[in-house]
C-alpha cells in the first residue's frame, strides 16, 4: 500500500499523541508555565492596581528584581545541569570508581554554579547602565548579601533537584527548570507578601528568597538594610542546606547500593 502526505502526517502525529497520552508530566507541563505567568503577572497587577503612587519608582525596582531573580534561577541551573552532565556523559560510574567523595561532588558543583552565575548575569548588569541608567552596583554590599543567599538557595534548590534526577533517571530532568519556576509567584519578586491570599503568605515567608525580595524593595525605596530579612534568609538556607545535602547523600548511597550509578544516562 502506497502511502500518501496525509497518511504520514497522520502517523507522526499520532505517534506524539501516544506519547502524551502515556506521559502525565508532559501533559501537566503544557499547563505549567501559562499557569505559572499568569500567577506571577496577574499577582503583579493588582498590587500596582492599587499602588499608583509606586508605579513611578518600581522601573529600577523591577530591573532589580530581574536581575537578582536570576542569580536564584541560575544558581539552581549551575549545580543541577553540572550533575545531569555528568548523567548525560555516563560520567558517575567512572567518577566513584576514583578517590573522589560524594561530598566533593557537591562542593564542586556548587563552585561551578557561583561561576556560571556571575559569567551569566555580570554582561546584564552591566548592560543596564547605558540602556536603562539604572545600576544595581549603587546597592553596594546589601547586593552582596542578596547576591550571595539567593546564589546559596538557588544552589540548594539545585542540589535537591539531583537527588531526584539521580533517584528517579533523567526522566526527570526537567525539573532542573520547572521547579524553581514554581516558587517564582509566591517568593514575590515584584510586589510584597502582603498581596498574596493570607493563607498563602507563611509559606511565601519560609523561603529564602521572600526575605531577599522584601530586602531588595526596602534598600531600594526607603534606602536602608532590614538586617531581620537578612538573618531569617541566611537561617532558612542553613536549614535547607542541611536538608537537601541530606537527602543527595542518602540518595547517593541508595543508589550505589543498587548499581544505579552505571545505569544512568541516555
Amino acid at each position: 500500500m502506497r502511502s500518501t502526505p496525509r497518511m504520514r502526517i497522520g502517523a507522526l502525529v499520532l505517534r506524539h499523541y501516544y506519547l502524551f497520552r502515556g506521559s502525565w508530566p508532559r501533559i501537566l507541563e503544557m499547563a505549567y508555565w501559562p499557569t505559572i505567568n499568569m500567577l506571577v503577572w496577574g499577582l503583579t497587577s493588582q498590587f500596582l492596581a492599587g499602588n499608583s503612587n509606586w508605579v513611578a519608582q518600581a522601573s529600577g525596582v523591577f530591573i532589580g528584581a530581574v536581575l537578582l531573580w536570576d542569580v536564584l534561577f541560575r544558581g539552581n541551573l549551575g549545580v543541577a545541569l553540572a550533575f545531569l552532565e555528568e548523567m548525560w556523559s555516563r560520567n558517575l560510574g567512572q567518577l566513584f570508581v576514583s578517590p573522589l567523595r560524594p561530598i566533593e561532588l557537591v562542593a564542586a558543583m556548587l563552585i561551578m554554579s557561583l561561576l556560571r552565575t556571575t559569567v551569566g548575569i555580570l554582561p546584564a548588569a552591566l548592560l543596564a547602565i547605558p540602556m536603562f541608567d539604572f545600576s544595581i552596583f549603587k546597592l553596594g554590599w546589601p547586593l552582596l548579601a542578596f547576591y550571595a543567599n539567593l546564589l546559596f538557595f538557588g544552589a540548594v534548590m539545585g542540589l535537591a533537584v539531583s537527588s531526584l534526577v539521580l533517584r528517579f533517571g533523567l526522566g526527570a530532568e526537567s525539573l532542573a527548570w520547572v521547579l524553581i519556576f514554581a516558587l517564582a509567584p509566591i517568593s514575590c519578586i515584584y510586589y510584597p507578601v502582603s498581596v498574596l491570599p493570607v493563607w498563602l503568605q507563611p509559606v511565601s515567608w519560609a523561603l529564602p528568597s521572600t526575605h531577599v525580595f522584601e530586602g531588595l524593595r526596602i534598600a531600594m525605596l526607603e534606602g536602608r538594610f532590614d538586617q531581620g530579612h537578612f538573618l531569617s534568609a541566611l537561617g532558612l538556607n542553613a536549614l535547607y542546606a542541611v536538608a537537601a545535602a541530606s537527602l543527595f547523600l542518602f540518595v547517593f548511597q541508595v543508589a550505589r547500593k543498587k548499581g544505579l550509578l552505571l545505569n544512568v544516562g541516555e
